[in-house]
């Protein structure tokens, strides 16, 4: 395979530059792949307006699908093949830290992620990727949906690090595309879950998702109604686990006061802010705080659960721009002049 390729770059806050690459060769243990769709994340619109901690420029994209257009004669006959359908984990590990040492690579100290730091992603129309890192679409799975099997590791690496149990009473905290996706694999796990939000229409999509319950999150939440309601809820336990996938401070603080005894609480939100705790509460309650990072081994179960639920999962997309309409796209995913859950960039007649 010979020729260019279409390459969208960030290369200043709010900047992106289109220009022609060539297209990369195969290489033992490698493919190349025609990108097909990019989902964009908050993660991604903090890299183009250059408030992350991403050297610029760089090639942006870390959710997506592809097909294999291309492999080295090595690697004939293996578990893959060109004209499959494949997504990509965009996460790769160094091997040595402490972390990598214990197999717990998803909170490697110097990982790289495709497009966000250490390797261009796949706003371009072709990406030379590792075959240990990719995977075959499930039968039925559509490439334009597919992308989402990364967020949704995410949020059920969540879920896994709290241990959720079939028939628990969990609350989650944020109902952006992390805790609505955390929903789902609490759902799929038989769990009852409470969502709480500022915002009533991402409530009525939590609600539509399959919540047992959601509150509306307001200065001094929880009321004396709210509190009583969870209560009730819990027979006066509280929940058992708490996930908290907003990364605000005081959301962290109301999921340690709100967690019953013994629970666990899961930390997916990511910010810079600080969080004050007292000394007091996560001792005598003796809680479980946890971090969750990436996902862990949980590729091919992300996928199936992906597969399982299409329509739910595929109600979290809002937006669809093409390849050519990044601007627009980012604009949106930064102004969002109506409800924006996920934007998607769909790539169409990209050279053979």
């Amino acid at each position: 395979m010979s020729g260019s390729m279409r390459v969208a770059r960030t290369i200043a806050a709010e900047t992106i530059d289109y220009a022609e690459a060539p297209i990369p060769a195969p290489e033992p243990g490698h493919a190349v792949v025609r990108v097909r769709c990019v989902t964009l994340c908050g993660t991604d619109l903090h890299i183009w307006e250059d408030d992350y901690a991403t050297e610029l420029p760089i090639v942006q994209g870390h959710e997506f699908s592809a097909t294999i257009v291309g492999l080295h004669p090595d690697d004939d006959g293996g578990a893959l093949a060109v004209g499959d359908d494949v997504v990509v984990s965009p996460v790769a590990s160094c091997g040595r830290c402490y972390a990598c040492s214990i197999d717990r690579p998803n909170a490697c100290a110097h990982m790289s992620v495709y497009g966000c730091y250490g390797e261009d992603g796949a706003l371009a129309e072709y990406l030379l990727v590792p075959l240990e890192r990719t995977r075959r679409l499930p039968d039925g799975l559509p490439a334009d949906l597919a992308p989402l099997w990364e967020p949704l590791s995410i949020a059920l690496q969540a879920v896994t690090r709290g241990r959720a149990a079939t028939g628990e009473r969990v609350v989650v905290s944020g109902a952006g595309p992390i805790g609505l996706l955390a929903l789902l694999c609490l759902k799929d796990r038989g769990c009852d879950a409470v969502v709480l939000d500022t915002d009533a229409e991402r409530l009525g999509l939590a609600a539509a998702l399959g919540a047992t319950g959601t509150l509306t999150v307001a200065p001094g939440f929880p009321s004396d109604d709210q509190r009583r309601w969870l209560e009730d809820w819990t027979q006066g336990q509280g929940p058992s686990l708490v996930i908290d996938a907003t990364g605000a401070p005081a959301s962290l603080s109301t999921a340690i006061d709100l967690v019953a005894p013994a629970g666990r609480v899961v930390a997916v939100g990511i910010s810079d802010r600080e969080v004050a705790l007292s000394m007091r509460t996560l001792p005598v309650k003796e809680l479980d705080l946890l971090g969750s990072r990436n996902s862990l081994h949980l590729m091919e179960d992300a996928l199936d659960l992906l597969a399982r639920h299409q329509d739910e999962c595929g109600s979290l997309i809002t937006h669809r721009f093409a390849f050519e309409e990044l601007d627009a796209a980012f604009k949106t995913l930064r102004d969002r002049p109506e409800r924006v859950g996920k934007v998607a960039i769909d790539f169409q007649g990209a050279p053979a």
